[in-house]
């Protein structure tokens, strides 16, 4: 098992976490979360935190005390809905628009940065006086990997069921200098169905699920009882000679030791994939967990 910290951040730092809460840099905002996994107690005292913190994510209480999915952000004066932010690697400089959102996430996965370097590196130049090589991004949301593979030439279809994620996406694509993306506002499982059916097969796919979720029409994703049969549907449509996959899970009870029985059960030719977890570290030197992946390539 592996973890996964990425080295190359500029523009993002995790500065503390602790009490259930996480305290981020995105460029030169401070943003005070709330990350569950942080269960150990803060290294910067309460104080500091409120001094530094542009804005604070606050859920709404549910019914009996209980956390709704949905929140507020307190911010302080100053601090704008939207910002910008970078990423580069090689030839790719990625451009990123972040937004206070009321589900308290802010367009990026910082994390998956080393994703989007895997994907990078084994796309690029593939092209060259040959077919141009396609990645399939399931569950794209604002589509960091999607920009990745398009910054190295490949074609890209981006599936995601909410389309102002889409449209947020296709912002990110132009900020970046890119364009060409196709973009699909559908149901992963549908569209990975039929794609199986009518053969169409892809150099790389990029697979990265939520535990619950709604399609455009109602369909309803549970990832435990589903992400079988996704999985499945991706080997019939990965090219059997040359390919890479990438899992990443972000639901709380599944290890990285589940993701790598699914994709082997499914890709027996993939021998050992690396997996592990995602992680960033703060400034006390906690590892602080973020999701698990499994990825192979041959």
């Amino acid at each position: 098992m592996e973890i996964l910290t990425p080295q190359r951040w500029s523009e993002y730092e995790l500065i503390d976490s602790g009490n259930r809460e996480k305290l981020e840099r995105f460029g030169k905002f401070i943003l005070s979360r709330p990350e569950p996994q942080a269960v150990w107690s803060k290294s910067l005292p309460q104080e500091e935190w409120e001094r530094s913190a542009h804005a604070r994510y606050l859920r709404k209480p549910g019914k009996g005390g209980e956390e709704r999915t949905e929140g507020e952000w307190v911010r302080k004066p100053g601090m704008p809905d939207q910002w910008m932010i970078g990423y580069s690697y090689g030839g790719m400089n990625l451009r990123f628009r972040l937004g206070l959102t009321s589900f308290g996430h802010i367009g990026i996965f910082p994390e998956q940065a080393p994703n989007w370097e895997f994907i990078y590196d084994h796309l690029s130049g593939k092209g060259n006086g040959e077919e141009q090589p396609q990645l399939l991004n399931l569950f794209a949301y604002t589509g960091g990997s999607s920009l990745a593979a398009r910054a190295a030439g490949a074609g890209v279809t981006h599936v995601d069921s909410v389309k102002p994620v889409i449209s947020w996406a296709r912002e990110d694509m132009e900020a970046s200098g890119l364009s060409g993306i196709r973009w699909v506002v559908e149901d992963a499982l549908k569209f990975v169905r039929r794609e199986a059916k009518r053969g169409h097969m892809y150099d790389g796919i990029l697979l990265d699920p939520p535990a619950y979720g709604r399609g455009p029409e109602g369909e309803k994703w549970i990832l435990e009882e589903s992400i079988d049969e996704m999985i499945g549907l991706c080997r019939q449509i990965l090219k059997p000679d040359h390919g890479f996959f990438i899992l990443s899970l972000y639901s709380m009870g599944f290890s990285s030791l589940i993701g790598r029985n699914l994709v082997c059960s499914h890709f027996p030719v993939a021998g050992e994939p690396v997996y592990g977890e995602f992680a960033f570290t703060d400034r006390a030197g906690r590892s602080l967990p973020l999701g698990t992946y499994v990825r192979f390539s041959y």
